[in-house]
């Protein structure tokens, strides 16, 4: 028998000298480059680099606490957008003999390291230094510098925040905003829509701090300020850890893909039934798939190896996202008996209907 009907790998026959697929794998990832989220998070990059020079330099000459919350958490983003080109980078390295499946959880690792850090850097630093301003008030100096800078920075911030929208709704498809969001497989494309919507916000809480201590002559409005920007930020950084665990954890793909597989499949000469589906999703443009399927008992080995074969090539022209399918022959029977008896090796996916929510859950 020429090959292993029960295991199939859709892609290119590994290079025999290093065991290393050919494309595969990696061509899957690099899709990931080649979208809008990198130009995206490149606008932010730059946006972000400009914005936080000029909040440090406000936040010296003013002594502005909410300035200098501005000021940090325009470095933390500026920071995080390094980190999130790292992990799409990262997650084009080619699948090897330790990492058969490729790297592409590395930019769900990314992305979840980046909001730990908006939330201990960005939304730690900012509560700690309103609340030294609620406690110590100190007066605001050159409230012109404050807004000239804030204006500025609305504006950079506007410019990166419309990119990165514009990059995330190409991908949203028919859904709405945010269950395209609770949807999305692809965490660099959300966080910078969240980091640069946190930033517009937290300009104009400075903004309206600022002008408050100047109206009331209460400086410590300056430290209530600041203290908001670290709610908004910490908000943003629960809500964006809650979506990154999720995905690397290992999250079904989209449920429309599952079915529109099992439709293949049902579909092949020789099978009978396609029983059931697991899918993962590795990376953005990575997906893993495996399929119960009952064949016609008369088949025997070759007949059914040429029924894998032929699945293969329709999944590869049909759906390029699925780089690795894997196929367990089980009679429709065997594999009601495995569901009822609590296995978990052959669990389908849920519904099209039913809402990443639901398997995301609150935690």
């Amino acid at each position: 028998m020429a090959g292993n009907p029960f295991r199939s790998k859709v892609g290119p026959a590994p290079d025999s000298s290093s065991g290393r697929p050919r494309s595969g794998v990696r061509n899957q990832s690099l899709n990931v480059a080649k979208s809008g989220t990198v130009s995206a998070v490149w606008a932010a990059l730059i946006g972000n680099l400009l914005v936080a020079a000029a909040k440090f330099v406000a936040a010296a000459l003013t002594g502005s606490a909410a300035m200098l919350s501005e000021a940090v958490h325009s470095l933390v983003d500026t920071v995080n957008e390094v980190l999130l080109l790292y992990g799409i980078a990262r997650s084009t390295h080619r699948a090897d003999r330790l990492h058969p499946l490729g790297y592409g959880r590395e930019l769900y690792f990314w992305s979840f390291v980046v909001a730990l850090l908006i939330f201990a850097l960005g939304a730690g630093v900012s509560a700690y230094e309103g609340i030294g301003r609620v406690l110590s008030p100190r007066p605001i100096d050159r409230p012109v510098v404050i807004y000239a800078v804030l204006a500025v920075a609305f504006v950079f911030e506007g410019v990166s925040w419309w990119i990165s929208l514009r990059a995330f709704g190409a991908t949203r498809r028919n859904l709405g905003w945010w269950e395209a969001f609770r949807r999305s497989k692809d965490p660099p494309a959300f966080i910078v829509v969240f980091e640069d919507s946190a930033a517009l916000l937290g300009i104009l809480v400075a903004a309206a701090g600022t002008t408050a201590a100047l109206y009331t002559g209460d400086a410590r409005w300056d430290g209530v300020a600041s203290l908001v920007i670290a709610a908004i930020l910490a908000g943003v950084a629960v809500l964006l850890a809650q979506e990154s665990k999720a995905l690397l954890l290992g999250e079904r793909a989209d449920p429309a893909l599952s079915d529109a597989i099992l439709h293949t499949a049902a579909g092949i000469p020789g099978v009978c039934s396609a029983n059931s589906i697991i899918t993962i999703q590795i990376a953005p443009h990575n997906v893993v798939a495996t399929l119960s399927l009952d064949f016609v008992d008369t088949l025997r080995a070759p007949e059914i190896e040429a029924a894998v074969a032929e699945l293969e090539n329709r999944i590869r022209r049909a759906y390029p996202d699925v780089s690795a399918l894997f196929v367990k022959p089980q009679s429709v029977l065997a594999a009601a008996a495995s569901l009822e008896a609590g296995g978990i090796t052959m669990t389908p996916d849920p519904p099209p209907n039913e809402t990443e929510a639901d398997s995301r859950g609150d935690g």
